[in-house]
């Protein structure tokens, strides 16, 4: 009698060393923006960073952190912003970090003018 060995599946291993399934999945869709910032540092390293935002953006995602960006009502965002009215020095921030995703979405063959919207 003989017992048949299972071919190895790659994708199983690779997706258990993944990020997003690593840690507790809700810190990609938290209301938190220090939580949020946290979940795109994690995303920094991870294998299928790019695959993950070209699909985020084909999808439309509404929300949460897809490829080490953050989607929020269907656009890239630079940050969340906390709840309450910016304040003058974080509106001039939000616009060096909207070029910033600019340049980070275009280095990744992305063309925000046409695949996906920036919000202001």
């Amino acid at each position: 009698m003989s017992l048949a060995l299972a071919p190895l599946d790659v994708s199983v291993e690779i997706e258990a060393n993944l990020p997003c399934r690593k840690f507790d999945p809700d810190l990609w869709f938290s209301d938190s923006p220090a939580q949020l910032e946290l979940a795109k540092s994690l995303c920094g390293d991870c294998p299928l960073r790019v695959e993950c935002l070209a699909g985020a953006v084909e999808r439309n995602e509404p929300w949460g952190v897809w490829g080490g960006e953050i989607f929020e009502r269907g656009a890239v965002v630079p940050r969340k912003r906390p709840r309450g009215r910016p304040r003058k020095a974080d509106v001039a921030r939000d616009a060096e970090l909207a070029h910033e995703v600019e340049e980070r979405l275009a280095a990744n063959g992305l063309d925000s003018r046409n695949s996906v919207r920036l919000a202001a």
